[in-house]
């Protein structure tokens, strides 16, 4: 149940809250002994490192999802392989993501179920993100063709949420086709869907093609409020600028950015607070969900960036360069 929630939370773009149920859910899972709780506490997560800009921890995440699946009497209607072909996907790894599509055997003539929607609608993705990138023509007709009838599927059988996604793909599909007026039908019609039960994630997690879509529903008057809710996440989303230079002791002013050869990113350095907090590597991995070996490739990036040899060395050079 606090799964669900998360889920809930987690749609709503309350990410925080949505990870505080998944820490509970972990803990109740655990104590109780639920054999599926450690799949689906981790698959779920992943989806909010995702959404916090961190791909390769959701892809790790899934990874350790993928392990310690256990299978119910309930069918895996979102597997792990279609969920790491989405993430793929917005990476631009689409040779990866077209190997899922082979390896699963989809194609978008395909008779259509709903045990199977969830990965059709990841291979309308997958079909989409390829255009986006060489503008092949044959992805983009086969994409819509298939959208048109998931959407047919979804609607017969009342399944708003992957009705309102497929109307989101239909929107952005037709719109980078340079085809505005129709890419505006389907996304009114998400909108209208989406807006009495609070969706926010379904769009900002998109990125900027819907941004630049509600944009244009908003200069035309299309759900004003809705879509100046949505918009107002996507601002949100944006990494923060800062307002005036950093310090330093021996030199010009100059943000800490441009002291390095290559900038921290930011799961780097949310490791390196929690290296000079004192963690161990594999008190940080359980700390941030990640596997060990994901943690110590981050402190060598670190220790990379920052040209030290040591933890010590990292915490005193951070702090001369107002990381930490």
């Amino acid at each position: 149940m606090h799964v669900g929630m998360s889920a809930l939370h987690y749609e709503h773009n309350d990410l925080k809250t949505a990870t505080q149920h998944l820490l509970t859910s972990q803990a109740l899972g655990e104590l109780a002994g639920m054999p599926q709780n450690p799949y689906r506490w981790r698959a779920a997560m992943a989806r909010i490192r995702a959404a916090q800009g961190d791909p390769d921890g959701a892809l790790d995440l899934l990874d350790q999802a993928g392990r310690l699946y256990d299978a119910n009497f309930s069918p895996n209607v979102r597997p792990i392989a279609a969920r790491k072909a989405r993430v793929w996907a917005a990476q631009g790894r689409l040779g990866e993501a077209l190997d899922w599509a082979r390896e699963q055997g989809l194609s978008v003539d395909d008779g259509l179920s709903y045990l199977r929607e969830f990965d059709h609608i990841t291979l309308a993705r997958v079909l989409l993100a390829r255009y986006l990138s060489d503008h092949a023509g044959g992805s983009i007709s086969g994409a819509v063709g298939l959208l048109e009838r998931l959407l047919k599927t979804a609607e017969e059988g009342g399944r708003n949420g992957s009705a309102i996604e497929i109307l989101v793909l239909q929107a952005m599909a037709y719109h980078a086709q340079g085809d505005l007026p129709a890419a505006l039908l389907p996304l009114r019609h998400a909108l209208a869907l989406a807006e009495p039960e609070g969706y926010i994630r379904m769009f900002v997690d998109e990125g900027p093609p819907m941004a630049q879509l509600l944009l244009e529903a908003d200069s035309r008057g299309i759900m004003p409020d809705y879509t100046g809710k949505l918009l107002a996440a996507f601002e949100a989303e944006k990494q923060p600028v800062p307002e005036g230079p950093g310090k330093s002791e021996n030199g010009p002013d100059l943000p800490p950015a441009q002291s390095l050869i290559e900038p921290l990113s930011q799961r780097e350095l949310e490791v390196l607070k929690l290296i000079a907090q004192g963690l161990s590597n594999r008190e940080i991995g359980e700390r941030l969900f990640l596997a060990l070996d994901t943690i110590k490739g981050h402190n060598r990036k670190i220790f990379d960036k920052l040209q030290v040899q040591s933890r010590t060395e990292a915490i005193a050079r951070a702090r001369e360069l107002g990381l930490l």
